[in-house]
Parts: C-alpha cells; structure tokens; sequence
C-alpha cells in the first residue's frame, strides 16, 4: 500500500514543505504539504519532479576506484582506504597547501555539507579553498562584511508586509529568488500587488518577474552601482534621506553625502540609458513610500561593481529608515544559529588575510575564487595543489574557463569526489563517494534559514529507509575526515561527531558570557537527544541557539 511522508524539498533555497507519496522504497509522487508551517502547499515544478530526481538511473550507487587508470566498482573499505593511503602522504610530503577543497551549490542544501566541511579544512590545514559562492553571490556576503562586521548578516526584504520594493538583476518569477528564503516568492509579489503596495524591478531584460511589475526601468547591463549611487544622491540632495533610529547606529552618514556629490541623476543618466526624471521620480517614490524594501541579486553582484552594487542596496534602506524594520528589509533570526551576545567590540570583518599563490587574489570568508583553481594545480613551485577535494562541485561545467580546469585535473595526483554523478569533474577523481538520494537523508536547512523571511525551524528524518549497499551521507563525510587525518580504521565515524560536541561544550562552559558557563560539559552532552550524531549536533545547536535553553 502507498504510504506517504514529509519531506522538506532540498532542491532551491525556497524550501517548500512536501508531502511523498512511496510505494514500498520508491517516492511515485510529490505535492506541497499544505500543513508546512513556511511553505503552506506550495510546489513548483522542481519539487514536484522530486520522484523522478530521487529514482535517476544514472545516480552512481557503489564507490569507484581508479585502477589502471580507469574507474572502478569498489567497496567502501577500499575506496577511504585508498584516500587514507594518498592524502596524508602527500601532506607529509608537500605540506597542507598541496591539498585543495572546492566546495560546490548543492552543499548548502544538505546537512552533510553544512556540518563536515569545516572540520574537513580543519584536518587537512590547508587554505586552499575555492567555493561556487565565489562565482556569484560573494559580493553580497564582502559588503555585508565590511558594513555590518558579519558576511552573513543579510538582510531580506519583508515581502508580506512591505508597501514598496524595488528589486533589481533578479527574476525571482522563474528562479524563486536567491539569498531570500521564501516559499511562493511569484505569490508573494502577486499579494505585495494586490493590497496596493508597488513592485519596480530593474532588469536590462523584459523577464516574466519585470512583467509583473508597476514600473519596469530596463538600465545598460552592468550599471546597477551607477543607478543606486544617483538614487542615494537624490535622497541625501533633495533632503529626502529619514534613517530615523538608525542614524544613530551609523558611522559615516555625513561623508555619504561628498562621496556621491558627482553621481547625480543627470550624470549617470546616459552610462545607465535611463533619464534623469525617471531616476529622480523612483528616488521620491522610494521615500515616499510608508515601507519600502530594495533587493539586489545576481544581475547586481556578478558585474564589475557588484560590491559597491551590494553594499549600495543596503545604503538606501539605510537612508529611507527601512533597514531591520518591518516592512523593510529584516535580518533574520535562524534557531540553529548562534544566540546573541551583548552589544560590544567584535572580531569585525577583514579581506585578503591570505592571497592565493599565483595570482595573489585575496581571501574572502577564508574562500579563494574559483577561477584561479586551475592555475593553482598546473603552475610549478611551493604550495602547487596536487591533490583536490571536490564536494558537490562541477567546476569544469559550471566555472569560467572549464577546458583549462578540465585540462589540469588531469594532471593531478590524488582527486576525491562526492557526488552522486560520474560528470565532468568527477570522472577525474580517482575515488568517486556517492551519497544516496535526497529520499534517504535527514535534512535541516542550515544556511537557508539564515536567509528567511520568517523565522522558523523544521527537520525531517529519511522519508525511505537507507539501502543496505549505500553509506548515509553524513557518515560519507565523517569517514573522510577520518582518512585524511590519518584515523581511518582506528576512530568510528561517530567520533567525529562526538569530537565536535564535546567542543563547543567545554568553550560554552568555559566561556563567561554563556548560559552554560560553569556546568559540566559530560553532563550537558549527555542531555542532548537524537538518533545519531548529525542529530545530536543539531539539537546541540538548536538549544545554544536564539531559542534555545536558557
């Protein structure tokens, strides 16, 4: 008999609620789960393909292993067992910095790649270290940095409540949005209509999202930065700047004025094909409006001054008193994230702490661009990578210059890859790890609650069981940790786990500001509930949180 499950979808960052529908250990169908506290029933066609996605036939099922230079079947023993033989040889010999870590997308959607990677860089001790976030979104999380001292203090536009939002280089109608977590993003634009708010969208292209719109401005690709600096000017010349509250948390509003005295709308007019009235009459609209919300996304960051772009967006929402209030631009609260602490001097934000070795591009969030990773393996000397981690990443598809990638993974000397697909990159691993199908992990969004525009917490277990020939994806990334540390055989994978508890319990007991300080750390662990240690660390995490135990 058909049975069915929740599931929450893991397949963008709207992570809608659904319902399976299984048949002995195959998903035959998927709806939105009406009853979800987020997505309230809503599906698009991604979640609805999950079935399809879950049961591909050309998912890899058992581990390869490359001998006599071809991919091979293997058992799990001997695929980390071949890691365990290679990588930490090489350390010894090269040092840490031959080993390189490309993380790609899909590792914010599992709790696999949320929990592991970290302690991965910690065993390997290697800074080379190149993410996908590097090929868009990055921009965002420097000004975010530079302006608020957090990369991943993010603010979301609050959609249900907000009068006005102005929404540029993104087409949330057809991709769901980016770095705004939100089930129904086209529905919610709809309702932002329909209660008499106003949507503008800039976009050099007429996109189903700028259809939708009261106002569609079409500027020159590219001079996203150039539009949002006339725009402040506007507020600040025609004294339409109010930050209310906020002026007196912020620093340098009265040099904003001189470093935008050039940029006024009848300058940047022509660079951007638009008219001085027309960017004059949204300036006065922005600040008029009761609410209002200004939202960048990818058409703002992946352009030459995509930071300065970023950073100009929260600009004016600071100008027009709408940052971290509702109906504006809102930072969310993520239960599993960390409980905040007393207003005071914090560690800040800082660039460039390491340059990659060629071409010295600087550190950003302890990430290097992806773009340089070919000429890190290929170019000789101290400190060339000659081994690489690739997780859920396809770099020679997905990153500038695939051929020159596709070219020097051929030349490295150890290459492991988790995915689940035999692809363009990982068909030059010599140890191929596949995780089982999304039906079989547990699954917490992580990183996407810190993106929310609702504060909310949910956990799903595997909606089917784990095949016997299959590892859980979690353990996948514990034995990793393991071999290339040099433990493989002589730790279980649940130390791992067990290692991190114990951690963050001794620094919470230790530390004086913490609720915890003083109480035993064995004694706490020992309260923590859960299955396995994925669970574990979840709830650890859940009860340090903003929500937490107190």
């Amino acid at each position: 008999m058909p049975r069915t499950a929740l599931r929450i979808c893991p397949l963008c960052e709207a992570t809608c609620g659904l319902t399976l529908t299984i048949e002995g250990t195959t998903v035959t169908g998927a709806r939105g789960d009406r009853e979800d506290v987020f997505s309230h029933g809503f599906i698009c066609p991604k979640g609805a393909a999950f079935g399809g996605l879950d049961a591909d036939p050309d998912r890899l099922r058992t581990p390869l292993v490359r001998r006599d230079g071809r991919l091979r079947e293997a058992t799990w023993d001997e695929a980390y067992e071949a890691i365990a033989a290679a990588i930490p040889a090489l350390v010894r010999e090269y040092g840490p910095q031959s080993v390189g870590v490309v993380l790609g997308n899909p590792n914010v959607h599992t709790m696999a790649g949320n929990l592991y990677p970290p302690l991965l860089l910690k065993a390997l001790g290697t800074r080379n270290f190149f993410t996908a976030s590097t090929l868009d979104q990055m921009p965002k999380h420097v000004s975010s940095g530079l302006l608020f001292g957090d990369p991943f203090a993010i603010a979301v536009p609050d959609l249900d409540r907000t009068d006005f939002l102005l929404l540029l280089g993104a087409n949330p109608v057809e991709s769901n949005g980016s770095l705004c977590t939100a089930p129904d993003f086209p529905g919610r634009l709809k309702a932002l209509r329909a209660r008499g708010g106003t949507l503008v969208v800039v976009d050099p292209r007429r996109t189903r999202t700028a259809k939708l719109a009261d106002l569609h401005l079409a500027p020159r690709p590219g001079s996203d930065a150039l539009l949002l600096a006339a725009l402040a000017h506007t507020l600040l010349a025609e004294r339409l700047a109010a930050p209310g509250v906020l002026a007196e948390r912020t620093e340098g509003l009265g040099e904003l004025a001189e470093a935008l005295a050039r940029f006024t709308p009848e300058a940047v007019a022509p660079a951007c094909d638009l008219t001085a009235a027309e960017i004059r009459d949204l300036a006065r609209a922005l600040a008029a409006a009761p609410t209002a919300a200004v939202y960048g996304r990818i058409g703002s960051c992946t352009v030459e001054y995509g930071t300065l772009a970023s950073w100009l967006v929260d600009v004016l929402n600071i100008l027009t008193g709408n940052l971290d209030r509702p109906g504006g631009a809102l930072f969310p609260l993520p239960a599993a994230g960390p409980r905040p602490r007393p207003a005071g001097p914090g560690k800040g934000f800082a660039l460039g702490r390491w340059l990659s070795r060629v071409s010295g591009h600087p550190e950003a969030k302890s990430e290097l661009p992806i773009a340089a990773l070919a000429e890190e393996i290929e170019t000789p000397g101290e400190g060339r990578i000659r081994a690489l981690v690739a997780i859920a990443a396809n770099p020679v598809l997905s990153a500038p210059d695939g051929r020159r990638l596709d070219a020097a993974l051929a030349g490295l000397d150890f290459m492991v890859s988790i995915d689940p697909y035999l692809n363009e990159t990982s068909r030059h691993a010599h140890v191929v790890l596949p995780p089982p199908p999304p039906s079989q992990s547990a699954h917490h969004d992580f990183a996407f609650n810190g993106f929310a525009i609702r504060n909310q917490v949910r956990y799903s277990r595997p909606a089917v069981p784990l095949e016997a020939d299959r590892l859980d994806e979690c353990e996948i990334h514990a034995r990793l940790v393991l071999a290339v540390s040099g433990r493989y055989g002589s730790a279980a994978p649940s130390a791992v786990d067990e290692m991190v508890i114990h951690g963050v319990l001794a620094k919470e007991t230790a530390d004086p500001r913490s609720p915890l300080h003083g109480q035993d750390p064995q004694r706490l662990a020992g309260l923590l509930t859960g299955e396995d240690g994925p669970e574990r660390r979840l709830d650890l995490m859940l009860r340090l949180g903003p929500y937490g135990d107190r």
